[in-house]
This record gives structure tokens, sequence and C-alpha cells, in this order.
């Protein structure tokens, strides 16, 4: 067969140009200490390389989120130090007014240094983090967790949504805490009441009192309590009493001592009933002692949980200045079937016909009731809703009901300082009344300091999981490395084997292709 003169250099500068691209791909292999270049030149490696990549990307999102939760739980922590300081001097405060010799100018004093300390936690719970976003509002950032109200009390208006990362494949972290779910659980030991209906017609009025009582129990009290309320607590002498529920059957006996007291002892005027207790408190120091059954006996009092309250605001796009006045239970059964948990909105289609949305209105929120006002009240969902003022069509109004199970520390600092702020020294009622608060707010304060230590426990808890989770990060890390290093990094023993022989292939095919070029008839001539 006959090789032409072209074929011959075609076939030569063919594989010398393959021997000089293998040299310059294994030089360039050493220089980099990168074996696969391309994808072609090890498919399979090149696809484990690009999987190690990927998992070395997350790995470092995993690690961004970490400090993200570190840094922000860090903030969170000592915020909620500096609020559980104020409402432990809080707490002592209330010790302090509700023990000995008080007088309405030392609880004024005290009052004054609550209202400090109310402002101080309502501004701590206002905080905002490195980014400028409020670090208890759960996922509405943007809004302050906390607003005052004209009548002195909170409304919590983030939502109970905690801000989640992830920190690994398998495992997700909460990097935030709502004030939801720190203060606004706190259970409130005040809510239940005493309230005098009969007493005799001489019989002068403090001569005898009942505490508006404290929960001891809250299962006892959701479990027994209830079922049996009203109670009614009759005086038959300055020691004894008879204790009835509501169908009128005598449940004395239930109660330690059963219906013995002293009121001169310490403790052995309470009234122990299904997880609550009232204290009785006898003025008798003004009647005789022959005079003293009579003057107690026939005053009877009920006891019973305290109805739900409403609070209500007007929208202030409202074209009129039309008020809800009040809000009253109308029909129990009505009301604890029908009425939103999370509120309700009013909406007037005229001055006098309204619909009714369950809180969160969306554009796709449908009316639960609607109707005509009669007079200036509306009655839906079991609740009565009175109004001063004409109203217009497009009026809004904002309805919450509070069943009184829960309270936040705001509203129990914030009551608490305004009871202290009252006079009382010379009027027995209204002292009963601050004594009642005053032992509230040390069992709700007591209550809420709870609720940040175990916000204070989780996330200590969680930030340990972070470092955990950071250190068999590192390690997955550091087998990334390994194993990427293992089939992409060049290895140079061989590599350099390789670049020897294959400079020997290249030399060898210049000194052929030399030699093979002079075969020509015109070097004979």
């Amino acid at each position: 067969m006959r090789i032409s003169t072209a074929q011959f250099f075609e076939t030569s500068a063919s594989k010398y140009q393959n021997n000089f691209a293998s040299v310059i791909k294994t030089q360039t292999q050493i220089d980099s200490g990168v074996r696969i270049q391309s994808a072609a030149d090890d498919p399979v490696g090149a696809a484990r390389l690009l999987q190690l990549q990927q998992q070395k990307d997350m790995l470092a999102q995993y690690t961004t989120n970490m400090n993200g939760i570190k840094s922000s739980l860090a903030n969170q922590e000592s915020v909620l130090t500096s609020i559980d300081n104020a409402m432990q001097k809080a707490y002592e405060l209330a010790l302090q007014a509700g023990g000995g010799v008080v007088s309405d100018a030392d609880r004024t004093s005290i009052a004054n240094e609550l209202g400090n300390i109310e402002e101080q936690v309502f501004s701590l719970l206002n905080s905002k983090d490195a980014n400028g976003d409020y670090m208890f509002s759960g996922s509405k950032t943007d809004t302050p967790p906390y607003a005052r109200n004209n009548d002195g009390t909170y409304t919590y208006q983030g939502d109970d949504t905690q801000l989640n990362l992830k920190v690994s494949d398998t495992l997700t972290i909460a990097g935030s805490d709502t004030a939801k779910s720190i203060f606004e659980g706190a259970t409130n030991t005040g809510r239940t009441q005493a309230e005098l209906t009969t007493k005799p017609p001489l019989a002068a009025d403090g001569t005898v009192s009942v505490s508006a009582g404290l929960i001891t129990s809250s299962p006892v009290f959701n479990k027994s309590f209830a079922d049996g309320q009203p109670y009614a607590l009759e005086f038959t002498s300055s020691t004894q009493y008879i204790l009835r529920d509501r169908t009128g059957k005598d449940v004395t006996s239930e109660v330690p001592g059963t219906g013995t007291f002293d009121a001169t002892k310490e403790g052995a005027h309470s009234i122990s009933l299904r997880g609550v207790q009232f204290d009785i408190n006898l003025n008798l120091k003004d009647i005789a002692p022959a005079d003293q059954d009579d003057a107690v006996k026939g005053h009877i009092f009920t006891l019973e949980a305290k109805p739900d309250s409403f609070s209500a605001a007007r929208s202030p796009g409202n074209k009129s200045t039309s008020q809800i006045t009040s809000s009253t239970v109308d029909d129990a059964k009505a009301y604890g079937d029908s009425f939103p948990a999370s509120g309700a909105v009013i909406k007037f289609t005229s001055d006098t016909e309204y619909e009714i949305y369950a809180q969160p209105v969306t554009a796709n929120s449908k009316s639960i009731a609607k109707g005509t006002m009669t007079g200036d009240s509306i009655t839906a969902m079991g609740v009565k809703f009175d109004f001063t003022g004409a109203r217009e069509a497009g009026d809004q109004f904002v309805v919450k009901g509070n069943n009184h199970q829960s309270q936040s520390a705001l509203d129990t600092i914030s009551q608490l300082r305004q009871a202290l702020a009252t006079p009382t020294d010379e009027n027995p009622a209204a002292k009963q009344k601050q004594t009642d608060i005053i032992n509230a707010s040390v069992g709700n304060l007591k209550n809420a300091m709870a609720g940040v230590d175990n916000a204070r426990g989780s996330i200590g808890a969680r930030l340990k999981a972070v470092d955990v989770q950071t250190n068999e990060n590192e390690s997955m890390r550091l087998a990334n490395d390994s194993t990427t290093a293992a089939i992409g990094n060049t290895d140079m023993a061989g590599a350099s084997i390789d670049l020897a022989f294959q400079k020997a292939m290249l030399e060898a095919s210049q000194l052929a292709f030399v030699k093979i070029s002079q075969l020509s008839l015109f070097n004979k001539i």
C-alpha cells in the first residue's frame, strides 16, 4: 500500500499533537494539583465531585444559619435576663406592698417605682435585633409585639410563629421566641371573685369581707370548681359558715375545717375550695363580743369565676366618632359556642346594619353574623355590645374576649401599679379590693418569671444543640475535603512518572518524524 506524503504528514502531526497534549495535560495536573480538569477526564469522578461541592455549599449555608441563630438567641437571652431582673424587682415590691403596715403614701411611692419597671419591661419586650426586626413578634418582625391601650392594658400584636432555620439535612432549630409563648400564657391566679349578695339589715359595711380568691391548683379548679359555681357562702356566726354549690347542695364538708374558722389566727380563716383559696376577714373591733355572732350572721357571699371581659377598639379610619361603651355576655351558651377565640370585627354596612367577621379578616373571609341594630345595641354570638354616637357605613370595631385564664406580666404590673396608687386607708371595701390585686399580682409575677426562666432554659438548650451540630458539621466538612482531595487532587508521584514517559514518547515521535521526513528522492540527487 502506498502512503502519500500528505497522509504521512497528517498521521505524524496527529501523533505529535496527541503526545504534546498529553504532556501539557499532565504538566497542568501537576502544576494545579487538580487531577480532573474536565468531566471528560473522569466522568464518574466529576459527578462525585459535583455532589461533594453541593454538600460543601450546604455546609457553608448551615454554618451561616447557625451563626445567625447563635447571635439571635444570645441577644434574646440578654433581653430576657433584663426582663427577669425587672420582674423580680416588681415581685419584691408587691410583697412589700402587701406585708406589714403600709400607708397610702408608701404604696404611692411603690406605685411610682412600679411605673418605671412597667416602662422598662414594655421597652424591653419591644426590642429590635441588629437587623432592625422586632425580636418577640414571631413572623411579624416589622410590628411591635406590644401596644399600650388607653385603659392602661396591653395588647399583643405579633403572632405565635417561631422563625426556624436548618442547621443540617435533618435538623431545624428555632432562632426566635415569641412574647405570646413566653408571657401571654402565664397562669392568672386571680380569676375568681367573691361578691356580697346579702347582709343583715343593721350590719355595718366592712364587718365581713371575703377575698376574691387565689387559684392554688389550676387542674383542680378547671375540673371541679366551674361545675359547682356559683357557690353561696353563708355565715351562721363569727366562727362558722355553710357553703353550698349552685344546686343548693351543702359542700361544707369538702373544705378543711368543715365550716369552722378563727379570724384572729393566721391561716385559720381560709376556705380551700376545689383549687381556690378564699380568705375571710372580720372587722369586729367596735362590736361587743356578745354581739359579734349577730353582726356576722346572715352575710352571704357568692363565690365564682370572673365573667369574661372584652376589650373593644374602633378603627382609626372610621368616619364617625362612635364608640363601644360596654360588652357583656348575654347568653353564656351561645357565647361559648360561637364567639371567636381570636376576636371579632364588627363592620357597619349602613348606620344600623352590620356584619361580624372572625379575626383575622382576609379578602376571602365570610361573615359569621349579621343583622340590624336595636336602638344603640347589637346582640350577637351571645354578647351584647352597647354603642354611643351615630354610626356610619364603613365603620369597623375590633372586639376581643378575655377569659382571665392567663395574664401577661405587663398587665399584671399595670394593674398592681394602678391599685397601689389608689388611696384605701379609710375605705375597707377598697382596701379588700387592693389586697386582692396585690395577692394575685404576687402569684402572677411568680408564674410570669417561671415562663421567662423556661424560655431562657429553652434558649440554652438550643445554643447547646447548635454547638453540637457545629462539631458534627465540621467533621462532615473535613470528611468532604478528604474525599474531594482523594478524588480530584493529583497523585504527584504517579503524575511525575506519567509525565516522564509522555515526554519520552513526544521526543521519540519528533525524532521519528525527522528521520522519516528525510526519505525523499530529492535527498538522493
